[in-house]
């Protein structure tokens, strides 16, 4: 029994021990529930739809109405100034729309939107020598994601060549035209429309003129008199009547009559009413400006005749391709409408001015159109082989041309892309030679480079800000833009 009255009291003291325990535990639980909270809500309160607004007590938001929330407490209120083995150090924090506005602490910008960490890896590196650029390193991960590749910068021989459109004109020294030297009326017209073809000695045109007719007969009556002077036995007689037949024949030659014309008459004695022009060399009638019955003057254009046997062709080319064009050289004549048909051609003159205008200097080539295929005013494609050149050529991809700069990435090391200004040569076939700037052997940027540029851009602006900083290297960011009104 004794026993028994002992293991009684036992439970009950460990049943009051128990109980003391939890009464204790209950008291305390609301003020450690109170720490906690206290805790969380210690940064103060925001409205959820306008974060640059906060407070030091719960309350409604003045813009919407809106209950105000806490700010959760940030895990580190400030950059941690030591980083563990593998771990990258913050810096400090920037805007993601601003680099130049920067923060100590975690915060958001007035569009509600995080700050961007900075580490002290991406502003420790060396400064470009590219104005507004900074060296770039991207890990293994971030390469493949940006799809950037790499080429080797090496020696060639490279050879271009160019394509432009071009005129098709006549030639200017095969355009001929067609006037008379007397005075008279067109009787009859043997060319009767424009486009018309002519052969060379082939009847144009037959002219009444009261000039010629007289000079005709003048000519007539000089050679009966040199026929009855031949027979005296006075030689300045005899050599007087020849003389002037030859001076009378003379001046119907100088009227361009023709020398059928002037067999004629001396073969009938008699002067001829009408006489008829010949073309003087072949070609098609480009312009007429003559009707029968039309009164003519010395001087006066009748017809023009264009020989369109062989042709120009005029075509511009940019500053930097006609500069490495030569006289002499070969070209391809294309019509774009016939595929395959190439006509050979030889540029026979560089214009010695360029246009203000469209800054492309003309260049004319020379082919031959026996077939008549070529007509003036076409449009042909020309395709011209420019100046090789011999250098450092890299992938064309690779050069970003901003229009005031070239700019390449070179890399470095695997991963790390230095920008530098080069300075750009002879392209073709997809590559460019480079002149200044990347050295044979090394490894440029030759896709996603505009991801690169984009990053080196912001992490030159990253260094920039960092620019004024303190002699002992303290960084002294601008205040975080969330601190709104406080009640």
């Amino acid at each position: 029994m004794f026993r028994n009255l002992l293991r009684s009291l036992a439970r009950s003291a460990a049943a009051r021990s128990t109980l003391l325990v939890l009464g204790l535990l209950l008291v305390a639980l609301p003020f450690l529930g109170c720490g906690a909270e206290h805790s969380e809500e210690g940064a103060g309160w925001h409205c959820p739809m306008h974060p640059t607004y906060t407070s030091d007590k719960p309350g409604d938001c003045p813009i919407c109405g809106m209950k105000l929330v806490p700010i959760p407490k940030a895990e580190s209120a400030a950059p941690k100034a030591e980083a563990g083995p593998g771990e990258r150090r913050v810096l400090f924090y920037r805007s993601p729309m601003d680099p130049t506005v920067t923060s100590p602490v975690p915060a958001k910008d007035t569009m509600g939107m995080e700050y961007v960490p900075v580490y002290a890896d991406e502003v420790s590196r060396p400064a470009s020598s590219v104005p507004g650029l900074a060296t770039v390193s991207v890990n293994a991960s971030g390469i493949q994601l940006a799809g950037v590749r790499t080429a080797v910068a090496a020696r060639e021989h490279l050879a271009s060549s160019t394509r432009t459109v071009g005129l098709v004109l006549p030639d200017e020294r095969l355009v001929r035209h067609v006037h008379t030297k007397i005075a008279g009326w067109v009787e009859k017209l043997h060319v009767n429309f424009t486009g018309q073809l002519v052969r060379r000695g082939q009847p144009v045109l037959a002219i009444y003129s009261p000039e010629l007719l007289a000079s005709q007969e003048e000519y007539l009556r000089a050679r009966q008199s040199a026929a009855r002077f031949a027979s005296s036995n006075i030689p300045e007689v005899r050599e007087g009547g020849e003389e002037l037949a030859a001076s009378s024949r003379r001046r119907l030659e100088l009227f361009d009559v023709p020398q059928s014309f002037l067999e004629t008459i001396e073969r009938t004695g008699k002067a001829q009413r009408t006489v008829t022009l010949v073309a003087p060399a072949s070609g098609f009638v480009s312009t007429k400006e003559v009707l029968e019955g039309m009164e003519v003057q010395p001087g006066m254009e009748l017809f023009t005749l264009t020989d369109l046997s062989h042709v120009w062709v005029e075509a511009e080319f940019y500053e930097n391709e006609a500069r490495l064009l030569r006289v002499g050289q070969r070209a391809d004549v294309h019509l774009p409408y016939e595929a395959g048909h190439v006509m050979p051609a030889e540029v026979t003159f560089i214009y010695p001015t360029l246009s203000a205008e469209s800054r492309t200097l003309k260049v004319r080539l020379e082919l031959g159109n026996l077939d008549g295929h070529l007509k003036p005013g076409m449009f042909v494609d020309v395709t011209a082989d420019l100046v090789a050149a011999d250098g450092i050529a890299v992938p064309e991809d690779a050069v970003i041309d901003t229009g005031l700069r070239q700019v390449v990435f070179v890399e470095l090391e695997p991963g790390t892309f230095e920008p530098r200004d080069v300075q750009v040569g002879l392209r073709g076939a997809g590559r460019v030679v480079i002149l200044s700037g990347v050295g044979e052997g090394e490894r440029v940027a030759t896709r996603a480079n505009f991801l690169l540029d984009s990053e080196s851009k912001l992490r030159a602006a990253l260094q920039a800000a960092q620019a004024p900083a303190s002699p002992a290297g303290a960084i002294a960011p601008m205040p975080p833009p969330n601190s709104g009104q406080q009640h």
